[in-house]
Formats: C-alpha cells, structure tokens, sequence
C-alpha cells in the first residue's frame, strides 16, 4: 500500500524486452537508502517489485498484465519521468489516502490550464470507472494522491499546488498524453460489496 504523496522523480537507465514483460533500470534516489529485494515501490502509480539494486540504480520487471492495463511500451517509457514512491510503513501518518498501486485504467490529459500558480488539469473520465470518481473524491493520477474538483458525463478536473508541482511529474504532462489512474480504493470496495457494477 501506499499514500500517492510522491518522494522522488527517476528516469530509465536501461531497459530491456522481455517475452510479454519490460525489464527496466531506474536512478535509485539518494533518499532510497533502505530498500532491498522484494520492496514495493510506486513508479507512476504502478506496484512494482525491486528485483535488483546497487547504489545507483534499481531494477524492475513490468509484467503483462500491467503493460495490458497502462499501454506501456519501450519507446514510449525510455522518455518517461517516473514520480516514486516506497511502499506505506504503518504507523507513519497518512498524508494522502490509500493507494494499492494497482492501476484500474489510463486517461488522457483533455485541458491543461493555469490558476495562478496552481495547474488545473481536466481528463477524460474512464467509462467503466464512472461511479467510483465524484466531485472531492480521492483519485491517485500517475501515484499523485489528488482531490476531485469536479466531474461531469465525460470528464473530471483535479488542481495541483506548488508543492505538488514541485515534487512530481505533472507539470510536464501535455494535452493529449495518457495517464495512470486509480480509484479510491475504499470506494471499490463499497460499490462491490452493494452490487453496483461499474457504469
């Protein structure tokens, strides 16, 4: 589990094709100083299992059905700025709000617009995720724990402020880019629970 408050930003070192999986080396922070094998770590919102490290780098496998769920490909991550963060350790305060790092579905970026010095940004809302997203709900967008502002038939907008700005990716997403989304999690679990199915 996580908290989507993000702590690090790394790029691709390496990354190799596998058969139906992407093996890819990311720039371990500095502030990743207690990992080891098998630790979780949220890479754009993504639950991903540190297989290797040294002090320099960290290695992941991103498996089939992931690269399904998020449309990830090579090329398309060799670019990528990955927002990280290292697996919830309870008893720490929660500053954002539960987090699987299991991504439900991609969006696209509709409208990127400033408010002063906050980033609005308006995306597609995912057909099948339609009753689990509501205005000052919790959404994890790239593993950013962000705040509903609102949300209509066919979209919905979250704001960003300077400090989120500062410490993740998303002031360099651009209109049209996709992004990983996850849904409040508790919110799934109520809806199953009363047999509502997604919309």
């Amino acid at each position: 589990m996580f908290t989507g408050i993000v702590e690090a930003n790394s790029k691709i070192i390496e990354i190799q094709q596998g058969d139906q999986s992407l093996q890819i080396q990311l720039a371990r922070p500095v502030s990743f100083d207690d990992i080891k094998i098998g630790d979780s770590v949220a890479c754009n919102g993504v639950c991903l299992t540190v297989e290797a490290y040294d002090k320099e780098t960290m290695k992941f496998t991103v498996g089939h059905e992931t690269l399904q769920v998020t449309g990830w490909s090579a090329p398309e991550l060799q670019q990528a700025s990955f927002n990280l963060e290292r697996s919830l350790r309870f008893g720490d305060r929660i500053h954002g709000h539960l987090v699987s790092g299991h991504v439900d579905a991609v969006s696209t970026l509709k409208v990127k617009e400033w408010a002063g010095d906050c980033l609005l940004l308006t995306f597609q809302l995912p057909a099948h995720r339609r009753n689990e997203i509501w205005e000052k709900s919790s959404v994890a967008i790239n593993g950013v724990s962000l705040t509903v502002n609102w949300v209509d038939a066919v979209d919905f907008q979250v704001c960003l402020i300077p400090e989120t700005l500062r410490q993740t990716n998303m002031d360099a997403l651009e209109e049209g880019q996709t992004v990983n989304i996850e849904t409040d999690y508790y919110m799934k679990g109520l809806l199953k629970s009363q047999g509502v199915q997604n919309a």
